[in-house]
């Protein structure tokens, strides 16, 4: 009985000592984790996203204009005097 009891005992000790093993690397790679400073965040992503829809919305408003304004108004012109050519 002495020796059953012993081992019962041997082996809970040796049970919780892999449980707590266990506990303390997850907690260590759960601290490393979180005190990791390098990489990327969601912010800084989101933040040149932004940036750049901007910057393509001025850029396609810019050439709209320019389109808009100077380009076509001498394309139709030129279209319409080689339409009417009258020699």
């Amino acid at each position: 009985m002495k020796k059953l009891y012993n081992k019962m005992i041997n082996t809970m000790n040796s049970v919780s000592r892999k449980a707590v093993g266990t506990v303390n690397t997850m907690a260590f790679s759960v601290r490393t984790a979180l005190s990791n400073t390098r990489g990327e965040g969601y912010i800084d992503t989101a933040v040149k996203i932004l940036i750049a829809v901007v910057l393509g919305a001025l850029l396609l408003a810019g050439l709209y204009t320019l389109f808009g304004d100077t380009v076509l108004p001498t394309v139709t012109q030129r279209v319409e005097d080689m339409f009417n050519y009258a020699g």
